[in-house]
Formats: structure tokens, sequence, C-alpha cells
């Protein structure tokens, strides 16, 4: 039967409530998401509202995010690794919905000869699909402080993004030897990876926000789907599930019909995004929904 993970925010007030529906089999903490506590104390939270359930604690890992506030191109945007990349190049804001050109890099330093056309908040993902791309670093300092924390409690699920090679995954075993992970894949790099190298020693999971901006056009997004779960038949299909239902009780057509083309591939559970997980009305609406489909298939 298919299950679901769901994305809670922190502070969310209904996590024990998620936990309990019948088709949830984990929870996912998104590590980008602001906390006051101690990590050590956020998880423990967490760990004492799942029901149970496995939590999984998603690291950034080579994801580009913005660090701080920027108006490009009057100002430079900061992003979270240093980079090098042909330029000019186009690189993708808002999930993929807004574009500008990058002219330059400096490290961690991008200047853009035009912009996204409004202020650009820290902690928002770039996406820069060119493969003369090259990232400096894996882990970030804030992924660093979760694994630490998750260690204590004895916790050791981990997802980790932007999976390309072998070596992605021997970096976070060697901090955490215990470590279960799910690789996301989320680029062409970690699709060559899944296509080439890989040899279903851990789960995989298609990771559909980045990776329809990574792909070399939109409608490739549908042969690397099909890829993952054939490499993989316990993959994990994640983001843009059930969108429509953030903002409205009523899903759309293409939603539903969507998650039954994911399923018919082969997808036993998927993971539901942050954007539809941020309010009680919605999430619970969306694992109704997703229950029903699947009992009507």
């Amino acid at each position: 039967m298919t299950k679901a993970i769901v994305t809670v925010p922190p502070y969310a007030p209904f996590i024990r409530e998620v936990s309990r529906h019948p088709i949830v089999s984990g929870i996912r903490l998104n590590t980008v998401m602001p906390v006051k506590e101690p990590l050590e104390e956020v998880l423990k939270k967490l760990q004492d509202q799942s029901e149970g359930k496995p939590i999984w604690i998603d690291l950034k890992g080579r994801q580009l995010r913005t660090v701080g506030y920027a108006t490009a191109p009057f100002t430079d945007v900061k992003i979270s690794h240093k980079i090098s990349v042909d330029t000019p190049v186009t690189a993708y804001f808002g999930n993929g919905r807004e574009h500008a050109t990058l002219a330059s890099v400096d490290g961690d330093r991008l200047i853009f000869l035009d912009g996204p056309k409004r202020v650009v908040g820290p902690g928002e993902s770039i996406n820069i699909p060119e493969s003369s791309l090259k990232i400096e670093g894996s882990l970030t300092g804030t992924d660093l402080e979760y694994i630490s924390a998750a260690k204590k409690l004895g916790m050791h699920n981990y997802m980790l993004s932007f999976v390309e090679s072998y070596s992605d995954i021997e970096e976070l075993k060697k901090l955490d030897d215990k470590a279960n992970i799910v690789a996301k894949i989320e680029s062409v790099k970690g699709i060559d990876f899944v296509k080439n190298d890989y040899k279903n020693e851990f789960r995989l999971m298609a990771a559909r926000g980045d990776l329809y901006i990574e792909v070399e056009r939109p409608h490739k997004v549908l042969k690397a789907l099909e890829t993952i779960v054939g490499k993989d038949p316990k993959a994990i299909v994640a983001s843009r599930i059930l969108s429509s239902m953030a903002t409205s009780a009523e899903p759309s057509c293409e939603d539903i019909t969507d998650v039954a083309y994911l399923i018919k591939t082969g997808y036993r559970t998927v993971m539901l995004g942050d954007e539809v997980c941020l309010k009680r009305e919605s999430v619970i609406g969306a694992l109704n929904l997703l229950e029903a489909i699947v009992k009507d298939m």
C-alpha cells in the first residue's frame, strides 16, 4: 500500500495528529527552518510527538541556498557554498518560476546582469543547471550540528540532498557510521550516478522540487522518475505533490492524476513538500485525499 512521509514545521501544533494518520509512515524535518532551542531539544520534542514513526532529518548537502537578503542586480547574492561555473548562465529562483542571468562568480558571491525583480531572502534555493558547475564542499555547518545532535539521541535517519556520487554517502557515514540514508536525486549528475553506479545499498528519492528544474528539458523529468524507481523499487517520490491544496481545499485535476501516475509508475512512498504541510487543514486534507486515491486504484 502507498504510504506518505510528511514534512513538519518544527513548531507545528498538529504534529501528533499528523503522525497518527493511517497513511503516514514517517516524519521529515526540513532543517532550513529556524529554531530557537538547542537542536537536541528540537529533535527530542519531535521524537515525543511522532507516535513512534521514523523521523527523517533532511540535510542540505551541496544544495545551493541564499545567505542573507539581496536585491540583484544592485547587490550580489551570497550563497551557502563556493562555486565555479562558466558564465553567463541562467540561474533559477522561486522553485523555477523566476530566472536571472548570472554574469560572474566570486566564490560564494553571485553577480547578476538582472534579477528576479524582488528581494531574495535567506534560505531560498538557487538552481544553476549547467554541466560546468562545480560546488566546493558538501555538508553545511547546520548539517553537521544536526548530525551531532541526532547521534546523541540515538537518531540516525537522514535524507541527503543532491547526492551525485558514493563520496557524498561516505562523507555522512564517516560522521555517523549507523546512518540510515535516503539519497535525494535532484540533478542530471545524480541521475547519471543512479544509472551507472548505484548498487541498491541505500534508498533513493526522486526529489522533484529541484530535479524538475535541473533536467535538460522539462519533459525529461518523466524518464528520470522512471529511472529512479526502476533502480530502486522502494524509492520515495517527493515534492510538487498535491500542491494545489496548499491554497485551496479543492485539489486540482492535474494533482490527482499526477499522484495516480506516480503510483502506476511504481512509487509506493510519497513525501509531501513544505507548502502543503504548513497548515493543519491542508496537510490533513492532502493525506485524506491521498488515502482515497490509493483505495480507488
